[in-house]
């Protein structure tokens, strides 16, 4: 008869040991294989840090193991996941970072080291994950929790690339090593001292001017036309949504072309007040996730502030508005998102404008063939200064981009 503990699955203990076991003898393997011979990780540990911390993780987490299985317990069992999670975590950046950890030690002069990896590594790798997944299952976390667990070590990877590149010291595009061999934070700075060559200070306040102003104009022309078509009943409501929801159908690229050389006509063409009034005019097809919000709204209280003598606009203001702040702080964010990350139309727009340049547009300038070379850790470091101001406003305003989706009336 097994053993039952509240908050564990026992029947999972032998699997996520095993899997932890098999994980520290990988290391014993041979883990890499040169031009002259086979090394394990105990024989190049000495030349990486990071090697020492991925033996020091697999050994914690099969102690842990042993002790989970000899004596389970929940909090044991706990922190034996938050080890098999950073034993995972360093083995797959070792994946990463074996050339330059082997050409520091001088056992390999080759290209990216990827396919010289021996059977230790992989065994090690895969059993790394094998054991995060049975020590969640045995401690009654979800599915989902350990498919995003995983999902979300693999995504971190692209991310901690960009801001390893844009810390490294060494210039040039391609390199055959993950992790840098010198750090330095001076490609955020040459982004800001040589304007006259690179003034991406210029691009980013362009792309901020263009990005609130266009947010704003356009989350007012989308309340205002969802509440139009929500509250109000009019001859044409019904074909006039069906028209905008046509057109919201076709590519927004398939007119670029024309809207370009209406510009051009009127005088507009490189500026970025016309990247403003493209925007708004095209806002109104947006309207159906905020008509949906505003429907959701009881009509019950617009009748009751029009029998006391209100008037649309009122109600608008007074009544829905305030009900209706998730939706609002929604919509700004995403027209915000939009306009920030914003390339096809303006590179059309601005064309060999340096000035009127957005940071979308202006990081594609320096990843040309021709200066790709000189300016890629510095288009890293704008990357990271361009993505600053979104994640501060989803860390904000997450809370309300959730409810937005809700609706006003839940229940």
């Amino acid at each position: 008869m097994k053993k039952v503990i509240i908050g564990l699955r026992s029947e999972y203990l032998g699997m996520a040991l095993g899997a932890s076991v098999v994980s520290l003898l990988g290391i014993f393997l041979p883990f890499v294989s040169t031009s002259s011979d086979k090394l394990s990780l105990i024989r190049v540990m000495g030349s990486s840090k990071v090697c020492v911390v991925a033996v020091v993780f697999a050994v914690i987490a099969a102690i842990l193991g042993i002790v989970s299985f000899a004596r389970p317990s929940v909090r044991g069992v706990r922190i034996w996941v938050i080890a098999a999670a950073l034993q995972t975590i360093t083995f797959t950046v070792l994946l990463f970072a074996s050339k330059s950890i082997l050409d520091s030690s001088g056992l390999l002069s080759e290209s990216f080291l990827v396919k010289s990896f021996g059977i230790g590594y992989w065994l090690s790798l895969i059993a790394a994950y094998a054991a995060l997944v049975m020590t969640m299952k045995t401690a009654k976390i979800s599915t989902g929790y350990i498919v995003l667990t995983i999902l979300s070590v693999i995504w971190l990877f692209p991310i901690v690339w960009v801001i390893l590149t844009s810390l490294r010291k060494e210039e040039g595009y391609y390199v055959g090593y993950f992790i840098p061999k010198g750090f330095t934070f001076d490609n955020y700075v040459k982004l800001f001292t040589n304007p006259s060559v690179l003034p991406f200070g210029r691009w980013w306040v362009n792309t901020l001017i263009v990005a609130v102003c266009g947010c704003l104009i356009n989350t007012l022309i989308i309340l205002a036309i969802s509440f139009v078509l929500s509250r109000t009943r009019f001859t044409g409501r019904v074909t006039f949504m069906k028209v905008l929801l046509i057109i919201g159908m076709f590519p927004q690229f398939m007119s670029m072309i024309a809207v370009y050389n209406i510009l051009k006509g009127i005088g507009l063409n490189q500026s970025l007040i016309a990247l403003i009034v493209v925007g708004a005019a095209g806002a109104a097809i947006q309207y159906h996730v905020c008509k949906g919000f505003f429907d959701t709204i009881p009509k019950a209280l617009d009748e009751a502030a029009t029998v006391d003598g209100a008037t649309k606009l009122q109600i608008f203001v007074k009544i829905t508005l305030p009900m209706s702040k998730p939706i609002a702080i929604y919509t700004l964010l995403t027209n915000f998102l939009t306009v920030w990350s914003d390339y096809i139309f303006p590179s059309i727009l601005f064309g060999d404008k340096q000035a009127s340049y957005t940071v979308a547009v202006g990081l594609d300038w320096m990843t040309n063939f021709r200066r790709i070379d000189t300016y890629y850790t510095q288009f890293a470091a704008g990357a990271i200064l361009v993505a600053v101001p979104i994640v501060i406003l989803f860390i904000c305003l997450q809370k309300f981009y959730v409810e937005g989706m809700s609706g006003a009336v839940k229940g």
